[in-house]
């Protein structure tokens, strides 16, 4: 019978660590060339979109389908995981905070094999909804001693760099602008929904990485060109789906400031065929859009962990 897992089950079942090594897991096995990942569909609805994204692992024996609608009057997030061999469910689970866990994991995985080994300070623009995550993805992956965060509302960073201080065990503080929050730091995030670069590229020093995570759409942009020209390395997660939604390097590309043939593929990293930090000093940025094949590599390992456990509701198909 299939499972069913609600946000609480996988709120137990899911932490960072281990979110951010199922990736690395399954981001290996595609870059060796097994897997499937469809990009992001959006239909447009009246008020909204609904969103679905599909992908096939098939060393994990499973495929899988997220589906969600974002919508004036709310939305919904469901993910089903299917046996890749009899092509049963296995499980339904709510996706949405577990889209979030995988969207920080994802910036974890680019952080640990782009990031400088000994990074210990960060500077992130945005405390939004996928804030928490981003923060503790990159404290998963790297002893961070403190971090700087930014928002436009004082009061909301404040209560952010207060809030995720005690969760992390990590010095958090509000700073006062954009660029001081990236002012001296050693990896930069960027979890905004901005249709203007938040960060530029004259505020950056060699040596940096970036995550780049709050931008899935080519209307929107966290990045201005000169950031995208000072990068030593551009890594996405992935290409096809990057042409599509990935609105900085789409802009810099129209303009002739980019070129798409220069940027590489996290899977090729994984797989050993590029160093994802040439250098030390190198200026390294990883672009996150968010993709079904972390989802299928997340769902796999929460529905599998939920099974040993004895977690969640059977369902009468």
């Amino acid at each position: 019978m299939a499972l069913y897992l609600t946000n609480d089950d996988i709120a137990q079942l899911l932490p960072m660590k281990d979110c951010v090594d199922a990736l690395e897991t399954v981001f290996i096995q595609w870059g060796q060339g097994h897997g499937v990942n469809r990009p992001r569909t959006r239909i447009r609805l009246p008020t909204g979109f609904h969103h679905y994204m599909a992908s096939y692992a098939p060393d994990m024996g499973v495929l899988g389908l997220r589906t969600y609608t974002t919508l004036a009057g709310g939305g919904q997030n469901i993910y089903i995981l299917y046996d890749g061999e009899s092509g049963a469910i296995l499980c339904l689970m709510d996706s949405g905070l577990m889209s979030t866990i995988r969207t920080g994991a994802a910036s974890g995985l680019g952080t640990r094999h782009m990031a400088r080994a000994d990074a210990s300070t960060v500077g992130m623009i945005g405390v939004g909804g996928q804030a928490e995550a981003q923060l503790a993805a990159v404290c998963a992956v790297r002893d961070i001693r403190h971090a700087k965060v930014f928002s436009r509302t004082s009061g909301n960073r404040e209560a952010f760099a207060s809030e995720m201080s005690e969760k992390l065990g990590t010095e958090v503080v509000g700073a006062e602008s954009a660029e001081e929050c990236v002012s001296g730091v050693d990896v930069i995030i960027t979890i905004t929904n901005s249709r203007e670069p938040v960060l530029k590229g004259e505020w950056l020093a060699p040596g940096q990485h970036i995550n780049a995570a709050g931008s899935n759409h080519w209307m929107r942009r966290e990045l201005d060109d000169a950031a995208v020209e000072r990068s030593d390395i551009i890594v996405v997660d992935d290409l096809e789906q990057a042409k599509m939604e990935c609105g900085e390097l789409v802009f810099a590309a129209e303009r002739g400031r980019f070129r798409w043939d220069t940027v590489h593929e996290l899977r090729d990293v994984l797989a050993g065929r590029i160093a994802g930090r040439p250098s030390e000093s190198a200026i390294t940025l990883f672009e996150s859009q968010g993709l079904s094949i972390e989802d299928l590599a997340t769902a796999h390992y929460v529905y599998n962990k939920a099974r040993d456990q004895g977690m969640g509701q059977e369902l009468p198909f």
